[in-house]
C-alpha cells in the first residue's frame, strides 16, 4: 500500500520507524510548518520534520487544506498521529481507501485533545491506543484495532505517552492489514464516550483544599505539559513526582519531616519529589526547602 503520515510530535516516531521498514511504501510525511520558538523567536521545525531529514523521507509542510489535499491524490491511505490540524472531510477522504488516526486512548473514552492527561487525572486503571477510520466527528470513526495498557499508580503523562507510542506500530500495521483484506471497522458506542478537553495553564494550578488523591493524580497528569503549579511568596513553582502519605498537616502548610518536604491538602499530606522555581531549573524539593528557609507560616497557594 502507498501511504503517507501526517504527524507533528515525537510520539509518532516509533510508528514512522516501523512503517519505513514495513512492506508498505511510506511515500512522504506531512507535518506542521516551522514555527517561531524560544526567546529569539527563531523558526523551529517539528520533531517529525527532524526525523524526516535524518531518514531521507520527503517532508511536506502545507499551509492550507487545499495544499494538503493536493498531496493525497496518489495515496492508498493517510495516517494521522497528533498532527494538530483538523482535516476536512474532502481532505481525509481523498486517499483511495480513506484515512486512519492513531489515538492515545481506548475510544470512545477520552475523545479529544488530551486523552492521556485526562485518563491519569481521572484515575483510570487502563489506557491504550485506538486506530480508527476518520469521519466527520471528533474521534468518532469506526475502530479497526485497540491495544490496552495497564497504568502503574505513579505513572505520569510523559511516561504514559512514551509507553503508548510503542504500541502504535503494531496497531497501525494490523489496521493496514485489516483494510487490505477488506475487514470492516466496528462502530463506536457513543453512549460510552467521554471528552478529553484541551489543557490550560489556569487549570493546572493546584487547589490544596482538594483531597490528596485528586491533587496527586492532577500533578502526574499535568507532568510536564503544562505542568502543575502553585504560588509561594508571590512566585510560581511547578511541582512533580508527588507521593501520598499518612500524615496530616494544615492545608497548604509546608513541613520538612524525616528528610521529606510535605504539603498539606484537604485530607492527608503529600510528599513532593521535585520542584521547578520560575526561571530556574528542576531541583529536589528537599534541597529547595533548605534554600527557601521555610517557617511555620509559609504555605503554598
Amino acid at each position: 500500500m502507498i501511504i503517507a503520515v501526517a504527524a507533528t510530535p515525537s510520539v509518532a516516531i516509533p510508528t514512522l520507524d516501523a512503517l519505513l521498514k514495513s512492506e508498505h511504501v511510506l511515500d512522504f510525511v506531512i507535518t506542521q510548518p516551522d514555527r517561531p520558538a524560544g526567546r529569539g523567536r527563531a523558526l523551529s521545525e517539528s520533531e517529525v520534520s527532524v526525523w524526516c531529514r535524518e531518514n531521507g523521507v520527503t517532508c511536506h509542510k502545507p499551509e492550507s487544506s487545499t495544499q494538503t489535499q493536493a498531496l493525497l491524490t496518489s495515496l492508498d491511505v493517510l495516517i494521522t498521529i497528533g498532527y494538530g490540524v483538523i482535516l476536512a472531510e474532502e481532505v481525509f477522504s481523498t486517499p483511495r481507501m480513506g484515512s486512519l488516526n492513531l489515538h492515545f486512548s481506548l475510544l470512545p473514552r477520552w475523545r479529544g485533545a488530551a486523552p492521556v492527561q485526562r485518563a491519569i487525572e481521572s484515575g483510570d486503571a487502563i489506557s491504550g491506543v485506538t486506530v480508527f477510520a476518520l469521519d466527520r466527528g471528533m474521534d468518532t470513526g469506526p475502530i479497526y484495532i485497540q491495544k490496552r495498557f495497564a497504568l502503574d499508580p505513579d505513572i505520569t503523562s510523559d511516561a504514559l505517552l512514551t509507553e503508548l507510542a510503542q504500541l502504535g506500530p503494531e496497531a497501525i500495521v494490523e489496521s493496514l492489514d485489516a483494510m487490505n483484506t477488506g475487514v470492516r471497522p466496528t462502530p463506536q458506542d457513543d453512549s460510552l464516550s467521554t471528552r478529553a478537553l484541551k489543557l490550560s495553564k489556569d487549570e493546572a494550578e493546584i487547589d490544596w483544599n482538594q483531597s490528596a488523591e485528586i491533587i496527586e493524580r492532577k500533578i502526574r497528569a499535568f507532568t510536564s505539559n503544562p505542568g502543575a503549579w502553585t504560588q509561594f511568596r508571590g512566585a510560581i513553582l511547578k511541582i512533580d513526582t508527588p507521593q501520598l502519605t499518612q500524615m496530616k498537616i494544615p492545608v497548604g502548610a509546608l513541613r520538612v519531616i524525616e528528610k521529606e518536604l510535605l504539603v498539606g491538602t484537604g485530607t492527608l499530606a503529600i510528599s513532593l519529589g521535585f520542584l521547578t522555581p520560575s526561571g530556574k531549573g528542576r531541583m529536589q524539593a528537599l534541597s529547595w526547602s533548605h534554600g527557601a528557609r521555610l517557617t511555620d507560616e509559609d504555605h503554598f497557594g
